[in-house]
Parts: C-alpha cells; structure tokens; sequence
C-alpha cells in the first residue's frame, strides 16, 4: 500500500465517540490536570495511520480520550473483549466502532486484519504494543508483542507513538471498588499532572514483510520511539517513579533493554 496517496476516508466517527471525547475533556480536570504535547501530523490524522500506546494504569484509555481529542484525531481502539461483553460498557465500545480483541482465542488473529482492513480504508487505530498494563516497577515499556509491527506491515500505515505519565496516580493496577474510590478521591485533591506526547512517526520503511526477523525488528524499533517519547515527559523521573502503586505486581521477565545511543 502507497501511504503516500492514502485511499478516500470510508469510515467516519461515530457520533458517541465524538461525545465521548468531548466528555472525558470536561470530566478528566476533576482528577487531573491534562497537558499534551506533540501532534499527530495533520496528513495524518483522518488515517492511514496507528497510533502505538504505552500501557500504565487502567485509566489510560480515559486520558487517552481526551488526549486524542485535544489532537483532534478518533483513533478507532483495539480492546479486550472482556470490555465489549460488560454490560453497558460494552454497547458503548461497539457503538463507538472500537475492536474487540479476543485474546487467547482461536479467533485472536481475526481482529488483526479487521483493523488492518479499517486502516486501509483510512482509518486511524490505536494499539497497545505491550499487550498489557507493565509491571515492571520502573514503568518504562516493556519487551512488545509483535502485533503492532505486523498491523504496520498488513496495513502499510505509518506508526505514531503515544506516551503517557501520570495516569497511574489517579486509578490504582488493583481495580476494586474500594480501590477505585480511594484513588479517585486522592486525585480529586492532589488532581496530578497527567500527560501525554504524540512522537515523531516510527520508520519501517527499510524491513520487508515476511523476512525472518523482521517483525520482531519493527517491534523493538516502535518500543524504542515509544520509550524515547516518554522520556521527553518524565524527565524528573528518570528511574523509579515518584508515585508508587502498591497494589501492582512486580513482573521483571519482560523488562526492556532501553537504547541509550
């Protein structure tokens, strides 16, 4: 695909998606104060285009709804089916034209070519190339699953990093009511610094699709930009993070060799 001549946009936001945005602009300064940086390019933001975020806390995907607002791009959201079968919650996800993702199913692979079919029609998705919430305690990404490389090279869209700090200080990894009210209302009174950066696009333009190896490259190429926007937002926290959650695990098997040159 020739993401220099991008194909005539089919797919437009729904209106519940649009609200929504607007929503979680009004509603995040009650538990935050947002500040984002960085743009998705203009070209971009209608689509082709992923958009690759890291994984922090389970408020992520409100702050990156805002955010995503703010840089006036309506990302259509790779998630986990758990959320698409909740009640409520998930008639929400399908009416806003998010994906569900049925990890751990024979049918997972299906949600890989649904959304390299969305992006093909000029759609923007957004992905988590972790996989899941890190748990390594320094918070820095982890080792990625390969998904996001092979969405790029099914899709031949061009991958943005989205890094975001902060979130993890409004709702806790362990999301049990009691948990959930106690941060809330801990944020209501210290309303944290939350913020998110749109990086510079990630080139894969030198790996070939099927190559042994290659996918794997393209992985360790969208952590790196990931991790190197990031630290544009967390300078004062270059190791340990001042916030500690202790309701999270401590996971080191897929720590990640951050590059320093």
């Amino acid at each position: 695909m020739d993401v220099s001549n991008p194909p005539a946009t089919t797919w437009r936001p729904p209106r519940m998606w649009l609200f929504l945005q607007r929503l979680a602009r009004v509603l995040l300064p009650l538990v935050g104060r947002l500040r984002v940086s960085g743009e998705v390019p203009p070209d971009l933001r209608r689509g082709p285009l992923i958009l690759a975020a890291n994984h922090i806390s389970p408020f992520d995907p409100i702050v990156l709804t805002a955010a995503t607002g703010v840089g006036r791009v309506a990302p259509r959201i790779m998630a986990t089916g758990g959320l698409f079968r909740a009640p409520f919650v998930g008639w929400i996800m399908r009416s806003s034209g998010h994906i569900r993702v049925d990890r751990r199913t024979a049918s997972v692979g299906d949600a890989l070519q649904v959304a390299a079919d969305a992006i093909r029609q000029g759609c923007v998705v957004m992905v988590y190339p972790e996989g899941r919430i890190g748990l390594d305690p320094t918070m820095w990404p982890e080792r990625g699953r390969t998904g996001a490389a092979r969405l790029a090279f099914l899709s031949g869209a061009p991958v943005v990093p989205v890094a975001q700090w902060g979130s993890h200080e409004v709702v806790p990894y362990a999301t049990s009511f009691k948990g959930i009210v106690r941060g809330g209302a801990r944020a209501i009174v210290r309303r944290p610094v939350i913020r998110v950066r749109f990086g510079a696009p990630i080139d894969l333009s030198d790996l070939t699709p099927g190559v042994p190896g290659a996918a794997q490259r393209a992985t360790e190429r969208i952590i790196d930009g990931l991790t190197a926007t990031l630290a544009e937002i967390r300078p004062d926290e270059p190791d340990l993070p001042r916030y500690v959650d202790k309701t999270r695990p401590v996971d080191l098997s897929r720590r990640y060799r951050r590059r320093t040159d």
